[in-house]
């Protein structure tokens, strides 16, 4: 567990000299979706606050956004990884689907921390604003080091890479969302 609370210290406070150090880790998929299963549930924590306990809603609704907030965040990760892996040579870069699975899983450590104040009604959007910003950030200045990106073709890449996350996160959210969400509030009701 120390060695996750330095990971999100470390790339939250010095992101240029931590993505060295997660380049030059082996690292495995179990330990990136480990890494993501940790910090995903900081977020839960605070829908199931704002939801349920704060929100007035009942706190089988709270425990099914939590849930599929937690499922969400595997399915995007793992896309937004393999959109980024898949466009590198477009951008003159690496193809290694382990970095960009690293690179994606390591860049939302802001957005899931920041999660935990989704309970606080808008000061809880505004820092989630702010942490989904800087975890944009810390991808952006990971992607050189990472993906073997070219610093001329660094900003296209981030770009491109992050008009495709977004319309694929959107489109999983919806579906993904409507599927769980919907059976899973009626279940716990």
């Amino acid at each position: 567990m120390a060695g996750i609370v330095d990971r999100v210290k470390n790339i939250l406070l010095s992101p240029k000299a931590e993505w060295p150090v997660i380049d030059g880790e082996a690292g495995d998929n179990k330990e990136v979706f480990t890494y993501v299963a940790i910090l995903a549930l900081i977020p839960l924590i605070g829908t199931i606050l704002g939801t349920a306990i704060l929100g007035g809603l009942p706190l089988s609704y709270g425990l099914a956004a939590a849930i599929v907030g937690f499922i969400l965040a595997f399915v995007v990760v793992y896309i937004v990884a393999f959109i980024i892996n898949a466009l590198a040579p477009t951008f003159g870069s690496e193809k290694h689907m382990p970095s960009a699975l690293k690179l994606t899983a390591y860049s939302y450590t802001a957005s899931w921390v920041a999660g935990i104040f989704a309970f606080i009604p808008v000061l809880g959007g505004l820092i989630a604003l702010a942490g989904a910003i800087y975890s944009l950030y810390t991808m952006y200045i990971g992607l050189p080091t990472m993906m073997r990106t070219p610093q001329d073709k660094v900003m296209g890449y981030f770009i491109v890479a992050l008009i495709c996350a977004i319309v694929v996160s959107l489109v999983i959210t919806a579906v993904l969302g409507g599927l769980l969400l919907l059976p899973l509030a009626a279940l716990a009701a």
